[in-house]
């Protein structure tokens, strides 16, 4: 792995978990301890992390992402719902990712998929995304082709919204799709919490030949502003908090419930 993939790892694991150790980074990205130290030492130089002793802690992240991403917890629930997600792409896929904190936790799984990489420089898969955070993360990733809608930034999730992003989306074919949510109840279905990014993600999810609903388990039961109205997707990937009442009512309702296991941080 280049030093640039490296540290973009680096970073993104940051975004998520907040902090790394050196030792985690020797398991994760299979290089010596002396090397993950300097990539900490040249981060921090950069001013995009606080050193630690044995490791770093995140000091941008906060202040940088908008507020929808400043207020999301469960990051060892989403960790889980990412390496499920991550786990059904192959190599060749076209994957889907909508905007969010779930969605933006698969990408950071998928960019570390090692049977994804080609040393060769080829392009593995491809993934499209309308949210601008998800494309920068992928960026350093020289295995993963990455296009971008257009469209208006959606300022509070970093997500491209408006007629150029319908058109983009109607003109691409996608494998599997995963679109994060802001609540979802039986009988309301799927909402999230902008009429135009319910409308991106209706459109991501009828391009998809399978799609995925992918939110943690606390936004069960609740719904946001607007509903995703015509999308017929193949399943909810969620945590172990879903209780066993409300995966009844929501199978009864048409549906399926992927329940992802849980896994720490790292694992």
């Amino acid at each position: 792995m280049k030093r640039e993939e490296r540290q973009g790892t680096i970073l993104e694991l940051l975004s998520e978990f907040g902090q790394i150790e050196v030792d985690e980074i020797v398991r994760r990205l299979e290089v010596s301890p002396a090397t993950a130290r300097r990539d900490l030492d040249s981060l921090a130089a950069a001013s995009l992390l606080s050193r630690t002793h044995g490791g770093a802690v995140s000091n941008s992240v906060a202040y940088d992402l908008p507020v929808r991403y400043q207020k999301e917890g469960a990051a060892v629930q989403k960790h889980a719902i990412a390496v499920l997600a991550a786990g059904l792409v192959k190599q060749d896929m076209v994957v889907g990712l909508s905007g969010g904190t779930t969605s933006s936790a698969i990408a950071t799984q998928l960019g570390m998929r090692r049977d994804l990489v080609n040393d060769s420089g080829r392009t593995t898969f491809t993934v499209v995304t309308n949210a601008v955070n998800i494309a920068s993360s992928l960026a350093v990733r020289t295995h993963v082709k990455v296009m971008v809608t257009g469209g208006v930034l959606n300022p509070r999730s970093y997500e491209l919204v408006g007629p150029f992003a319908e058109q983009a989306l109607e003109k691409v074919t996608l494998d599997i799709a995963f679109v994060g949510i802001n609540g979802l109840e039986a009988h309301i279905g799927p909402t999230v919490s902008d009429e135009f990014e319910a409308s991106i993600n209706d459109l991501m999810i009828r391009r998809a030949r399978r799609s995925y609903l992918v939110c943690d388990s606390s936004k069960i039961g609740h719904s946001a502003f607007a509903a995703l109205t015509r999308a017929t997707f193949n399943a909810l990937i969620t945590d172990e908090g879903i209780t066993a009442e409300q995966k009844h009512e929501l199978e009864s309702a048409g549906i399926p419930v992927i329940i992802a296991p849980a896994a720490l941080p790292g694992r």
